[in-house]
């Protein structure tokens, strides 16, 4: 789930009408469209801000093998693609919207995503049915004003791999406090416009 910025001007109209298509940035999909429908609170994350992110994976993560991930609000599926096209063994797609969902499905069996899953439901529902299941990369982009993140952040402990790593996006700053609070520590940070984005991992006691 994304924006578009450059400068703040841009940032201010990818706001207020995400651009139509977005695309894969590196692997085997590289340069695959994937289109942004009209649905309610999808809100695509920049092509920058995902270049920025996967480079600091790909050096926090590069050792591990058959990496699984998880979207947990993946809306146009862009990290869960990105994520299967450069060579993650699993890759689970969690979208509560019908139409979005069926337009996740159309573009894995598009590609032939093999490692993509798609699960059509709550978030909450999606975590029961996935523990207990681990995965070394989960992303959390919920809909900005949901008030989600949090409960969110606190939920997916228990499905985080030794050493994993969550990506936490949101309209402002997290407050270190508050994530020491929640069991995490921050790793990498990043602002392009008004997205703020985190790369998260538990706090060794």
């Amino acid at each position: 789930m994304n924006k578009r910025p450059r400068h703040s001007a841009t940032a201010s109209r990818s706001a207020r009408s995400p651009p139509g298509r977005i695309r894969i940035i590196g692997g085997q999909f590289r340069r695959t469209a994937i289109v942004v429908l009209a649905a309610p609170n999808l809100r695509p994350t920049p092509d920058r801000v995902r270049e920025t992110v996967f480079n600091w994976l790909e050096h926090l993560l590069g050792h591990r093998c058959g990496i699984c991930a998880l979207d947990l609000f993946a809306g146009t599926g862009a990290f869960g693609f990105e994520m299967a096209s450069r060579g993650a063994r699993r890759v689970v797609l969690v979208e509560n919207n019908a139409r979005t969902a069926q337009g996740l499905r159309a573009l894995q069996r598009r590609l032939g995503a093999a490692a993509v899953q798609v699960l059509q439901a709550d978030w909450r529902l999606a975590l029961a049915r996935l523990s207990p299941e681990v995965f070394d990369v989960i992303f959390l982009d919920p809909p900005y004003g949901s008030g989600i993140l949090v409960p969110a952040l606190d939920a997916v402990h228990s499905l985080l791999a030794p050493g994993g790593l969550v990506y936490a996006e949101s309209p402002q700053p997290l407050e270190l406090a508050h994530l020491a609070e929640q069991g995490w520590e921050q790793v990498r940070t990043g602002k392009a416009g008004g997205v703020y984005f985190h790369l998260l991992q538990e706090r060794s006691c």
